[in-house]
């Protein structure tokens, strides 16, 4: 059975710990390439969460779909204006299957990284795969593993700090790439930590994905800017095609 790393008490919180990702010159960009992508088809999220990015989708005309194991996630989206445009089936990203065909599917913000094997990042780029129009395209934003930055003898890094937060990479397997992520929220006089397992995947490791799939790489850009990519690029937005038959 798959363990859900994101209950209650991290749904409730989630918007707010991740407040930044709601600023309309990220939220805004995200959803431009993604309608731009989609075009005059409809959409899939996988990992639809709180909704942060498929509400504006779906404001924006695109008819949006979900997938996400969590149920607390999703009862935060049900909570949310526009909910009801978004149909959302609870299950695996890596293997659940929903009706009808898209010319876009999406998964954002690292969470690729949730499916904790080789093998299950695997049968996420088929299933995405599956769902596609030929010529539809399955649309990844994620990070570069941080990895190479660890001094020597180290195994953690800190990837963000504000006031009241901090949040820390631990990688424990670097054969298998496996790390845990650590959140740290203070909230009054009580700290929470929460922890989220994730496999860390480089850029040619997903695009072998893809190819397995049947799909090629089109684009793919630091970011939702759609800046060029670089050997110093710390994240990317990738875009891979179905092949057309």
């Amino acid at each position: 059975m798959l363990e859900d790393h994101f209950g209650d008490e991290v749904a409730a919180r989630y918007d707010e710990g991740c407040a930044d990702m709601f600023a309309p010159e990220v939220l805004g960009a995200t959803v431009d390439v993604l309608a731009e992508v989609a075009g005059d088809g409809a959409a899939l999220e996988f990992a639809v969460g709180t909704g942060r990015v498929a509400l504006p989708l779906a404001a924006r005309g695109v008819p949006v779909s979900g997938i996400d194991l969590s149920t607390a996630m999703v009862t935060q989206l049900r909570a949310k204006d526009g909910a009801d445009r978004i149909d959302v089936t609870i299950g695996d990203i890596a293997t659940t299957r929903v009706g009808g065909s898209f010319t876009l599917v999406y998964l954002v913000y690292n969470t690729i990284g949730n499916l904790f094997t080789q093998d299950r990042q695997v049968a996420c780029f088929a299933n995405a795969a599956a769902h596609l129009e030929p010529g539809g395209c399955f649309v990844v934003e994620v990070n570069v593993p941080n990895v190479r930055r660890l001094p020597p003898g180290e195994d953690a890094r800190v990837f963000a700090h504000a006031p009241g937060y901090v949040g820390y990479d631990r990688y424990t397997d670097l054969i298998a790439q496996q790390a845990v992520s650590h959140h740290f929220v203070i909230d009054g006089s009580d700290v929470h930590e929460s922890r989220t397992p994730f496999r860390y995947v480089w850029p040619s490791e997903l695009d072998l994905m893809a190819k397995l799939a049947g799909m090629s790489l089109r684009d793919r850009w630091a970011g939702w800017d759609r800046s060029p990519f670089t050997a110093e690029s710390r994240s990317h937005v990738s875009v891979w095609e179905k092949v057309i038959p």
